[in-house]
């Protein structure tokens, strides 16, 4: 029987990351990440499960509340940041069934040989990183779309964002898409990937987002205080081009780092931006 869905929102809030502060004393955290249930009368979708076990634990009692059957969970792409806790999860709700693009399921597959942790996160987060095994098993998402209470919802493969082979879960009936990492809420945004033609390719992937043509739209990363907000997809792309002149003009990490955060004072979590920078100038010290 079909009925009318709703979607509702979790945002796991900072958490602190090991290592150093930053050049101007900033401390290194974890961006907040968001959680979206999408649910009917009975049934219920939850997408990208956290990192740690504390943030997985208010989750599940979060989705909990609302008294709803979880039968699925939806990775938009491979960082682990969106996955990490899934079985952690699944303990909570075990009938629930995991489903994303066979791309994902296979580098998630490569990163965690054995059901291990994957280093970095080990070192990021210590104990509060779930137990192994992390290897996340489960079934592509439907290409022609799955129902959920009698409602259509929709993965669309857009290529290229913050990182390779991400998607976006369109759910029509609520003129609502979940975008994962390809649209950013006032957080500032991992821009690691940038040369060699990732604006562009990224580009590519906001503008599928805006031809869907939402109403309402999650962003991966979300700054708590802010809604979600359509007006998203144009700060992520005046973003990424602020982002690609003051790389063409920056010799090291740290003159990358102070220009990105004088461009955008306001957004949430700076060490992002020392994340980015890390990568795009590997031989900088």
């Amino acid at each position: 029987m079909s009925g009318r869905l709703r979607y509702d929102v979790h945002v796991s809030g900072m958490v602190p990351a090991a290592g150093k502060p930053l050049l101007d004393g900033s401390p290194a955290q974890w961006s907040p990440l968001s959680h979206t249930l999408i649910y009917g009368a009975g049934q219920a979708l939850l997408t990208d499960p956290p990192i740690t076990r504390g943030q997985a634990d208010q989750l599940a009692a979060w989705v909990e509340d609302h008294g709803v059957d979880l039968r699925y969970i939806y990775i938009t792409h491979g960082h682990a940041d969106h996955w990490l806790a899934t079985n952690h999860l699944l303990a909570r709700f075990p009938n629930a069934r995991v489903l994303t693009s066979d791309a994902i399921f296979k580098r998630i597959a490569a990163e965690t040989p054995d059901g291990a942790v994957p280093g970095l996160w080990s070192t990021l987060f210590g104990q509060g990183v779930p137990a192994a095994p992390v290897t996340v098993s489960g079934t592509v998402f439907p290409a022609d779309g799955l129902r959920l209470d009698g409602q259509e919802i929709f993965a669309h493969q857009v290529g290229h964002s913050d990182t390779d082979d991400t998607s976006v879960l369109h759910v029509p009936s609520l003129e609502l898409v979940v975008a994962g990492d390809v649209i950013y809420n006032n957080v500032h945004q991992y821009v690691a990937e940038a040369r060699a033609g990732g604006v562009e390719a990224w580009h590519r992937a906001i503008d599928q987002v805006e031809a869907l043509r939402p109403r309402a739209l999650v962003s991966g990363h979300k700054d708590p205080a802010r809604g979600d907000l359509v007006s998203d997809i144009e700060e992520t792309r005046r973003y990424l081009d602020t982002a690609a002149s003051i790389l063409d003009r920056s010799r090291d990490r740290a003159g990358f780092y102070a220009a990105m955060k004088q461009a955008y004072p306001a957004r949430v979590n700076p060490y992002t931006i020392w994340l980015s920078a890390l990568r795009l100038f590997e031989e900088s010290q």
